[in-house]
This record gives structure tokens, sequence and C-alpha cells, in this order.
């Protein structure tokens, strides 16, 4: 008797076990989607004691900057009229370093700051040195012939007779640190006192010359702290809602985020816009018109070998090979927490030139929109950082999504424990054998006895169990 009492408790505990493991599932199913969102939203929003605020702040990811340039392999035969032939040069590669300063948080859930950025040479990366000898186009001599193109004839004399003065041509031959960096040059000063505010700058010339060592400007973006909806989307750069750089207003639309965050709980068809002051606009991975960044400007923004854009614009030029693999940019975000993990930013910079008549430095170039050189940036998240990132948004919830239907299952196995016991119970007679020797009267008393055991006893008879 001892032993039944002690399986039949055994057996409600299980089963009670069971009830509550079956039980807190099921309150598990319920409530950790919503707590995954409200700690993935406490994590991830702009603020000082998330998870990835010191994320946002200090980049931690290692960034780096990588310049090909396209060496004019026929200057002179442009000049005359030929078609242009360009060979590419590079990887040039630098690493770049963020970090915020002045981060202000504002009144109406936004938070102000300047970014800076300073880039550092890697030769055991690179493909060259920054010694390297580039024949490109003289920005500023094709850009200068440009803007006096409806100008008086006499204007246009002087101008040629000022190029001639300065040693100025319409191809120049420089080192790629002077490209990237910035060099002297005295057609400069010269355009920047007959044609006052042309010019960005009014030093060195250089294509990354102002994006070394500086802000990128002040951006304001919402911190998603009192409102989710426009987390990480920017509201203002440098104080405005818009710029005036483009002919069309869209163009001139400051969307997006600032390129660093986006919003959690993305799905695939969620669109990855951001704002890059750099390329004057904002952009985006997806939902981007197959087209080249294209404005009624000498300079302008394409993919790469012109990929995407008018196979005619890349038919032009000899020596450029679009596809896919090398010259299309993408990003890779993890969708619960927006945090990119792994991007690859693609960007060329071009010059429309041609033939100004009464500049003569301009020959007769035909028509062309000349690649100059196109960069990547690049950054994958990975080390402590990543780990930190894996456990806390990404293994923490994926361990409590599973738990949830591992602790209902097991509280349903549990639960059946005691039913089966009670059913087995019910369905169990005891049987006493004894062993006589063979013959009809043995077994009709054996049979005649079980029966009286199987039949109920009246009330008050104590039935007593013989061993035997």
């Amino acid at each position: 008797m001892g032993n039944l009492s002690r399986a039949r408790r055994v057996s409600a505990a299980l089963g009670f076990i069971g009830l509550l493991f079956a039980v807190l599932g099921i309150i598990m199913i319920v409530m950790v989607p919503s707590i995954i969102k409200q700690q993935v939203l406490k994590n991830v929003r702009i603020d000082p004691n998330s998870l990835s605020f010191n994320m946002w702040k200090e980049i931690p990811v290692p960034f780096y900057l990588s310049v090909y340039f396209f060496n004019i392999v026929n200057p002179e035969g442009i000049i005359q009229g030929q078609k242009p032939q360009v060979q590419e040069h590079g990887p040039y590669v630098y690493r770049e370093f963020r970090h915020k300063s002045n981060i202000t948080f504002n009144n109406n859930d936004t938070v102000s700051f300047l970014e800076y950025r300073s880039y550092q040479f890697q030769p055991d990366k690179s493909r060259g040195q920054e010694s390297d000898y580039i024949v490109m186009p003289n920005i500023l001599v094709l850009s200068a012939s440009m803007m006096m193109e409806n100008r008086p004839g006499l204007l246009k004399l002087m101008m040629t007779l000022a190029f001639s003065t300065l040693g100025q041509r319409a191809f120049m031959n420089r080192t790629v640190g002077e490209i990237m960096w910035g060099y002297d040059d005295p057609l400069i000063h010269l355009i920047n006192q007959y044609f006052p505010n042309s010019l960005p700058f009014k030093g060195k010339f250089g294509l990354f010359a102002e994006l070394n060592n500086s802000d990128s400007g002040l951006f304001t973006v919402f911190t998603g702290v009192k409102n989710f909806s426009r987390i990480h989307l920017v509201d203002k750069w440098n104080g405005v809602s818009k710029v005036n750089y483009w002919h069309s207003d869209q163009c001139n639309m400051i969307n997006g985020t600032s390129g660093q965050m986006w919003a959690p709980f993305m799905t695939p068809e969620s669109s990855l816009e951001f704002y890059s002051p750099e390329a004057c606009r904002e952009k985006a991975s997806l939902r981007v018109p197959d087209s080249s960044f294209h404005a009624d400007a000498p300079l302008f923004l394409s993919h790469p070998h012109f990929y995407n854009a008018d196979p005619v614009l890349a038919e032009a030029v000899s020596g450029l090979h679009p596809n896919p693999k090398e010259h299309s940019l993408f990003l890779d975000i993890h969708p619960v927490t927006g945090i990119p993990m792994n991007c690859s930013v693609k960007l060329q910079l071009s010059l429309f030139v041609k033939s100004v008549k009464g500049i003569g430095q301009t020959g007769n170039i035909q028509p062309v929109v000349l690649p100059l050189m196109w960069f990547e940036e690049s950054g994958a998240m990975e080390g402590e950082t990543l780990e930190t990132f894996y456990i806390q948004l990404v293994l923490m919830p994926k361990v409590l999504h599973y738990a949830q239907y591992v602790l209902l299952a097991l509280g349903c196995v549990l639960l059946l424990i005691p039913i089966i016991y009670q059913i087995r119970s019910q369905e169990k007679c005891y049987l006493f054998w004894i062993s006589f020797k063979k013959g009809s009267k043995d077994k009709e008393a054996v049979q005649a006895y079980s029966e009286f055991l199987m039949t109920s006893a009246p009330k008050g008879t104590v039935l007593q169990e013989a061993r035997l």
C-alpha cells in the first residue's frame, strides 16, 4: 500500500508541475512578443541609458574608404575629339574614424550633434601609394570653361590667356595625395576674385580636402524616446528641413536617417533611406531609380562605372565595365533592431566636359560625361561589439521565443502522467494465482475464487488478503 500511495503522490506532483509549465508557456506566448518589443525599443532609441547609445555616439565598427581613380590614357586625343580611354587604378584605402560631439537633447524629442571624421592611409590594404601619379581632367579649368560658355567672347579670350599664363591645361598629372587632400593652385585665387562664392573653398583644392578632420554639418534627428514612429529620422540638417542645391523639390528634400541606424522591426519591403550631405541629397539602397543621381551641374554622382545608368554613358568611355557584383551598393540591416551589420556604399564622381568655343584649352573635346573616380565606404560589425549585440539583442530574444513553446510542450507531457496513472488504476484488478495440480476441479476452484474476488463485498464486510 505504501508504494501505491507514493506513486499517487509523485503522479499528482508531476501533474501540478506540468500545469505550472503549461500556464507559464501560455503566458509567455502572450507576453513575450510585447516584452521583446519593449526591450528592443528601449535599447535602440537615442538615450544615454540605452544599450546602443555608446555604439551610436562612438561608432565601434571599423569603417574604410576605398578610392579608385580613372587614369586618362589619351588626354591629347580627347582634346582632338577622340573617344576617352580610361584605366582604373586602386584601391587606395583609408581607415575612417568617426565620433560625435556637441550632443544636445532638445525638448521636441530630437537630438542635435556634429560628427567629425578623419582618415588614415592604409598601405597594407591598398594597391598603390599616395605618391602615384594620375592623369585626370583639370576640374577647375573645365568647370570654369563651362561657366564661361555664355559669356562675351572678350571675357573668354581673357580666360584663355589667364589659363596659358598660369600653365593650366584641360588635363593634369597629380599624385593621389594631391587629388585627395588638396594642392595649391593659382587658378583658385583667380576664380575667387572674378567669380566670388562660386567655389565652396578658399584654399587648397582636393576632392576630399573638405572632409578630412571636419564635421558633416549639424544633424538633428528624432530620438524615439517619446515618439517611436519617427525614431532615427532626420528632422533638420544645419537648421533647415530642405536644401536648395537642386532644381526639384524632391531632390532637395531631407529624408531618411543619418545613415547609422534605422527603425527596428523592419520587413523586406521597408525602404532604407538616408541623407548624405556629401551627395547633397537623399539616397537609398532600396526603391532607388535605376539611373544616375544626375543634376544640371558639371559634377554629378552615379553608381561606379555607370552601373544601372543609361548604357550610352558607359559606352561613350572606353575602359568601363559595369557589373552588379563590384559596383552595386548594399546595406545589411538586422531587421529586429534596425542596426546595420554590414554595409558597402559605392558612388562615382564624374565631370561633364565639352569644347567651349572661345576657350582654347578645351580644343575639340566632344561632349561626354567623364568619370573621375569612385569610392566605397564599407564597414562590418565584428569582435566584442558584435558579441555584445548578439547576446543582448539576438540570442536572448531567440531563447525566450523558443522557451515559451518548450515550457508549453513539457507542461502538456507532465499533465498526461496523472491522467494515465488514474486510468490504469481503475482498470487494475488483483488476481491471486495459486498452484494446484492440474484437473477440472482445480480449475473450477480457481475460477470460482477469482469470481468471488471480483464481486463487490456486502457493506461492512472486511476483506483480507492472504499471502500463500
